[in-house]
């Protein structure tokens, strides 16, 4: 179900059958909260008995599904670090599980590198998430991932990199490896190949075993 978080951001909440130990709070890709992740939430909760909240990081100010690139990229640039990681802590605390992972996609795991500066989270899953911050996506309230890795938990992160994404390069992909991330590499995958099937570089084999491995 949705609800908003008392910081006005939205939220999809799903919860398991039981009492579970676990809260998922997961950040989204570029295009935001939507009914594709609802529907990853309700397979997450069932399949592994995990609470799961998926935050909407544009804290209502999502572009429209019709907008293009550039507005989405400027739409990342407003967003403030601060106030992201203030969403996913309120989320936890609605999922009130005595454990809680992060997980997310595309800019959500670059949002997930970013978080690894917070003690709220046991374990965190970041799929291509952006290592430097992307020119584009530069703003006031943005800081690079490697610093608040290099500042936080970097022993807690599992990044999930596909060998032929140009968002991760290697070079950067070893920088994460020199900070204690632990790293999966696919070698034939590309950028966001895991999450979303409907897409042309999804890989099912390599999604599922990065899914396990999560």
């Amino acid at each position: 179900m949705r609800i908003t978080l008392p910081s006005g951001t939205a939220a999809e909440i799903v919860r398991p059958t039981g009492t579970p130990r676990i809260g998922l709070v997961v950040s989204p890709d570029i295009f935001g909260l939507r009914p594709h992740y609802d529907a990853l939430a309700a397979t997450w909760a069932s399949d592994w008995g995990m609470s799961v909240a998926v935050v909407d990081q544009y804290a209502g100010n999502q572009p429209a599904e019709s907008a293009a690139v550039n507005e989405r990229f400027a739409a990342v640039a407003a967003i403030a670090d601060e106030r992201h990681l203030a969403a996913l802590h309120a989320a936890a605390d609605v999922l009130d599980t005595p454990v809680f992972g992060l997980m997310g996609f595309c800019m959500g795991g670059m949002y997930c590198f970013n978080s690894a500066r917070s003690d709220r989270f046991a374990r965190i899953a970041s799929f291509y998430g952006m290592i430097t911050l992307p020119d584009a996506w530069k703003g006031p309230g943005h800081g690079e991932p490697l610093d608040y890795l290099r500042a936080g938990h970097p022993d807690r992160v599992l990044a999930i990199i596909g060998g032929k994404d140009t968002w991760t390069p290697p070079e950067q992909v070893a920088q994460l490896r020199g900070l204690g991330v632990s790293v999966v590499e696919y070698p034939e995958a590309e950028h966001a190949f895991a999450h979303d099937p409907s897409r042309p570089v999804h890989r099912a084999d390599d999604a599922k075993d990065a899914f396990t491995r999560a």
